[in-house]
């Protein structure tokens, strides 16, 4: 399933949104002329910045688990998070503030950091991606907008349907999965980081469960 956008309007104009955006665009825009110029350049970037969990537990280049939030695995991987942040990121945003919204951002990219590390100690895999981060955006936007309507498209075999769907329908649906997809692989081995995107997740709804009570009340009226 893929989100197209909400029906949730904001008052404040996400600014801090933007900027994590436009961050993450012009870092992997310096990964691909990097890599296009020399193919090594590249991996070099994803070594010396990715996230490396034996060396975190070792005490080794800390400094990874933010320089890797920023970093992304291909254009795909790339556009991905930023629609996911672009949809949900400015109702955050605006329910927690600027100044805020910036600490729930990072702590939850931590957090997810942090529980992948936790369960692959050992790896030597660098992580990139701004998925926990995000994860910690969706976690919060599943407590404080539940009943808010995210425009889907739904694949339904060969077909593509577009359908309005409750947040926390889709948000809840979507952390399902990590935790199955998650709970069948092995962290550490590479491919998706399952872990951080669970951890970041657990983040956000935590933090949002602080703040939830301060939130205005939304417009919309489900049908």
């Amino acid at each position: 399933m893929i989100p197209l956008h909400d029906d949730v309007r904001s008052e404040r104009r996400p600014y801090v949104n933007y900027a994590f955006i436009g961050a993450c665009a012009l870092v992997f825009a310096y990964q691909a002329v990097s890599g296009l110029s020399d193919p090594q350049a590249g991996d070099a970037l994803v070594r010396k910045y990715g996230m490396v969990p034996q060396d975190v537990i070792a005490g080794r280049h800390i400094w990874t688990l933010g320089t890797s939030m920023f970093l992304h695995g291909g254009f795909l991987h790339l556009i991905g998070n930023m629609l996911y942040l672009w949809i949900f990121g400015d109702n955050v945003e605006d329910a927690f503030n600027h100044v805020p919204y910036v600490f729930v951002y990072l702590f939850s990219g931590l957090l997810g950091s942090a529980l992948q590390i936790l369960l692959g100690p050992h790896s030597s895999v660098p992580t990139i991606g701004a998925s926990g981060a995000i994860s910690g955006v969706m976690g919060a936007y599943f407590v404080l907008y539940p009943r808010a309507r995210v425009l889907t498209v739904i694949p339904i075999f060969f077909f593509l349907r577009l359908m309005y769907l409750p947040a926390a329908l889709l948000l809840g649906f979507w952390i399902l999965l990590q935790i199955l997809y998650g709970c069948s692989s092995s962290p550490g081995m590479g491919g998706v980081a399952y872990f951080a995107h669970i951890g970041g997740f657990g983040a956000g709804v935590l933090l949002a469960v602080l703040v939830k009570k301060r939130v205005r009340r939304p417009w919309y009226e489900i049908r």
